[in-house]
């Protein structure tokens, strides 16, 4: 028995990996038919080509009975399906704007009441920002105002912790607002006009302080009633009527605004 061939049951199994490879080559082969009525099984070639068997439908459950409804049988996806699942084209969905903009309309002015028009400014005409490069020059040809040469802060009754400014010369002091020294904080014990003076003098820069004696309420100058003029000094208080005020220089010894004519650029 030489000559004669081997029976199928003594032929040698096939290695794993040709099965592998022939039932890769099956599944592909098998998606790409355009048959897509069922799933195909992974086998031979005659297993590929027939569809798989649907699953039977369940039947409804019986009413009033208390038998629970049994779950549809989940289908089982196959090599082949996947394949077919990832070469099969998908739908492209724009998502919808979900944010829009409402308009409110303006409500309509009063009768009567005619409406005010807003000036917008523009950029274009606002000045903008110069750069400074080099030194800086420093003009002082002209005061914006008065120089301030020193200040009267209130530190006991009506506006307290308010202040104002003392100017160089004559500055008379009151409770009416025509005073170069306004102290209009609601003292009415203060005389209204000229109650007295404070004068400042650029030459020998000092302060003085001078009761104007011809008004009946009496000031103080650190508790002293003086009769004549007082040289002031940094932080001497003033007491005039319910009020009381803190003498603070600007001008003096170390410093007054004739020096500045006489700096060099």
């Amino acid at each position: 028995m030489t000559d004669e061939k081997a029976p199928p049951a003594a032929r040698p199994a096939g290695s794993a990996p040709s099965r592998i490879l022939g039932s890769l080559r099956d599944a592909l082969a098998a998606a790409s038919r355009d048959d897509r009525s069922g799933a195909y099984r992974i086998g031979s070639k005659a297993e590929a080509a027939t569809p798989a068997e649907e699953p039977a439908k369940p039947e409804p459950a019986r009413s009033g009975s208390d038998d629970p409804q049994p779950l549809p049988p989940t289908r089982v996806h196959s090599a082949a399906d996947a394949v077919r699942e990832a070469k099969a084209p998908r739908e492209h969905f724009e998502a919808e704007p979900t944010t829009g903009l409402v308009r409110t309309p303006r409500p309509a002015p009063a009768a009567g009441v005619r409406p005010v028009a807003i000036a917008v400014a523009n950029d274009d005409e606002a000045p903008k920002t110069q750069a400074l490069r080099g030194k800086p020059k420093i003009t002082r040809s002209n005061f914006h105002q008065d120089p301030v040469v020193a200040w009267l802060v209130v530190v006991g009754g009506p506006g307290l912790g308010a202040f104002r400014p003392i100017y160089e010369g004559n500055n008379a002091i009151g409770r009416g607002k025509t005073q170069r020294v306004a102290l209009d904080f609601g003292d009415d014990t203060i005389s209204s006009e000229e109650q007295a003076f404070i004068r400042y003098d650029s030459v020998d820069r000092s302060f003085l302080f001078v009761p104007n004696l011809a008004k009946t309420n009496i000031v103080a100058v650190n508790d002293k009633k003086p009769t004549g003029a007082v040289k002031l000094e940094m932080m001497d208080v003033i007491r005039m009527g319910q009020t009381q005020l803190a003498f603070v220089p600007f001008c003096g010894e170390a410093f007054d605004w004739s020096e500045l004519a006489e700096l060099k650029e």
